[in-house]
């Protein structure tokens, strides 16, 4: 398309309204009306001619969604109405009482509305004729921080309202991360050696405080509507308003129900109290509201919460239990996890003995002290979480744990990079833990696929002195590693010795040959480049084609790769310009390892699965990576966990159960491998 055309404006304007009406009804109606490709395209054309006229550029584009602007510091706000906090409890009494003190303020018996109440982060949406011109944090209720930037790359947040608005609008709702964003995003930090967030609301709102705006734009983050407020509010109800307000563009609560009295509501929790373990993203309780405006106002508000609405919270299983000691452990990059050993404990049917304590700020904001007893949750029913201090058990001279100042393993001074709560070793070349993370990263099936090899064995090769590098690992000889022993204690305290034998060192030397024919893109990722997964090697193996051209790539060359912002091009502009990682290069290359493209195998075969995002999952004729490949050949995307988004799932044999359930209730197509295979032969 020729970007000089003197009609730029108009078909900008024409670009944006067929955009937001396509998103409209893929993410409000789930009913999409175009494809991914086409949609794609569209949205290219409106990209090239916002870059020809930026000062045509408007904020209600769809080009905000995928982010690229830097907030350095957020800024602060007044809210236009105070963001209170609802009134919380966990007992049938509380809600007798409640419905007793409303009853008793109005003359008219009142219509409640009861909701799911969303594990997230309050977010106020101000809309200005129609346009979203600023979102702000809850703050302390009063002001907040200015992340608008950040909340227009989530696409379930209207950036242009459509039909009869009134020109000044506030939306309140709850910005949130499903359980599917949550597990990608928790792997992805655990393959690039970052500790992972303890539960999808620190991840929500972790994303929401990022300073680059096309990194939240990943993250997978979703709006709940809850609220307005605004002199013109559409109907006399708040479940007309919300009704309405769907019109307009967003999308309804998926859980919205009118009740008249407390049996009504009894029925209402003890139904979300068992299907909530079926939704795909997090609650923690139900809120109840007065339906009638006009009744909210009869019945007010204290300085702090309405008193016409309600939140009953379910009880997670909870237990406290006592903090015996406090271990520091160092991750392959080098950041420090704090573990908590605990006094075993029964919780939802394991026993714990520990739990993270995630990072510093988290020590300090819990103030966690030597001796207390910790309250312990299961998030998910399956991480044993801390929540909280049982500060009636705590001794009146009990100290805080201190957080180490010094790697536990090497005692380097610890440093924390700006805008990170991650403290970590500097020593990466010489900590013990860090190069062994590196060496079992080197060797994991994702990366070298050496499987002859693991924690045990790469421990044994450490602890003799054998291997200091993943260059050292192509040096090991037969005579070097025959009869190699060591002496290990199980939990019971007995002792065993383990050996080399022969056939072990065959196998573990095959292995290490095998892997000379790993292709580039998996090279790359095994090197443990800090934020370079497996995803981001694989781009910057196809943009720059070999090692060399990623070597030399200045930052701004690198950051025109997807993926790569500014932290991670910094990241792989440090691990080329360190010379002890060049050395070890030079000796990767001198022993074979794939350092340029196999641009054969990588070639485009077809875009037949062009705009489809795919999950593999199961056993197939041939490995798994073999099947993904064969997806992106042909111009599909693969994707790790099922979403409302996934295209089909391609399901070899033992698919997993969890995942097969989830398909289905979707309605997620699933492809066998011989349908799969006739779809890419046409």
């Amino acid at each position: 398309m020729d970007v000089n055309n003197p009609n730029a404006q108009e078909r900008i304007d024409q670009l944006i309204k067929e955009i937001n009406r396509h998103n409209y009804q893929y993410y409000m109606l789930d009913n999409p009306t175009i494809s991914d490709y086409d949609f794609d395209q569209l949205l290219q054309q409106l990209i090239d001619l916002e870059a020809a006229y930026p000062e045509l550029r408007r904020p209600d584009s769809p080009t905000q969604r995928v982010g690229g602007e830097v907030t350095k510091h957020f800024e602060s706000a007044e809210h236009l109405y105070p963001m209170q906090s609802l009134g919380n409890t966990y007992s049938q009494e509380d809600l007798i009482e409640f419905d007793r003190r409303v009853r008793e303020l109005l003359a008219v018996p009142p219509t409640y509305v009861c909701e799911l109440k969303y594990d997230g982060v309050a977010i106020s949406l101000i809309y200005e004729n129609g346009v979203l011109i600023r979102a702000v944090t809850r703050g302390d209720g009063i002001r907040g921080d200015v992340v608008t930037a950040n909340v227009r790359t989530i696409r379930t947040v209207p950036l242009q309202l459509q039909g009869d608005f009134p020109p000044l609008l506030e939306v309140r709702g709850e910005i949130i991360m499903p359980f599917s964003s949550f597990e990608q995003l928790n792997a992805e930090r655990e393959e690039i050696g970052e500790a992972p967030f303890a539960n999808p609301r620190n991840a929500a709102s972790g994303s929401l405080k990022l300073q680059d705006s096309s990194e939240v734009a990943k993250r997978g983050l979703d709006f709940k509507l809850y609220f307005a407020l605004g002199e013109q509010l559409p109907g006399s109800t708040h479940f007309d308003c919300l009704q309405k307000l769907h019109e307009w563009g967003f999308r309804k609560p998926d859980v919205m129900e009118k009740v008249t009295d407390l049996h009504e509501i009894y029925d209402f929790l003890h139904i979300w109290d068992e299907k909530r373990k079926t939704l795909p993203y997090p609650i923690d309780g139900v809120v109840i509201k007065v339906n009638d405006f006009e009744q909210q106002r009869q019945v007010g508000a204290t300085s702090k919460s309405p008193r016409w609405a309600i939140a009953y919270k379910f009880k997670a299983e909870r237990v406290s239990t006592k903090l015996l000691s406090v271990d520091f452990q160092v991750g392959r990059t080098g950041i420090i996890t704090p573990v908590a050993n605990l006094s075993p404990v029964l919780l939802a049917g394991t026993v714990v003995k520990r739990a993270t304590l995630n990072n510093r700020d988290f020590m300090t904001e819990m103030d966690i002290r030597e001796g207390d007893s910790l309250f312990v949750e299961k998030g998910g029913e399956i991480i044993p979480k801390i929540v909280g201090v049982d500060t009636d058990k705590r001794l009146p001279d009990a100290q805080r744990v201190p957080f180490v100042t010094h790697c536990p393993v090497c005692g380097t001074p610890l440093r924390q990079a700006e805008g990170e709560a991650g403290v970590f070793c500097p020593n990466a070349d010489h900590c013990a833990p860090q190069i062994k993370g590196r060496l079992e990263h080197f060797i994991a099936r994702k990366a070298m696929n050496i499987d002859s090899l693991g924690e045990g064995k790469i421990d044994m090769l450490y602890s003799n002195g054998l291997v200091k590098n993943i260059a050292d690992l192509y040096a090991l000889t037969y005579e070097q590693l025959l009869g190699l022993e060591k002496v290990i204690e199980d939990e019971s305290g007995k002792t065993k010795t383990l050996s080399f034998r022969e056939k072990t060192v065959q196998n573990i030397l095959s292995g290490i040959e095998i892997s000379k024919q790993v292709p580039f893109e998996r090279v790359l990722f095994a090197l443990g480049i800090r934020f370079v997964g497996e995803v981001t090697a694989k781009k910057l193996a196809r943009h720059f084609e070999t090692m060399d051209a990623v070597a030399n790539a200045s930052k701004e060359e690198l950051m025109t790769v997807e993926d790569v912002g500014d932290r991670v091009a910094d990241s792989i502009t440090e691990y080329f310009n360190n010379t002890e990682n060049l050395g070890i290069l030079m000796r990767l290359r001198d022993t074979g390892l794939q350092f340029e493209l196999d641009k054969e195998q990588n070639r485009a075969v077809s875009q037949i699965l062009a705009g489809k995002s795919i999950v593999v999952s199961g056993v197939f004729t041939v490995p798994r990576d073999t099947i993904k490949e064969l997806v992106e050949q042909n111009g599909g995307k693969n994707v790790s966990s099922i979403s409302k988004n996934t295209s089909f799932v391609l399901a070899g044999e033992k698919m997993g159960p969890e995942k097969r359930k989830k398909a289905e209730s979707l309605g997620i197509p699933i492809v066998s491998e011989e349908e799969f295979r006739a779809m890419i032969s046409e």
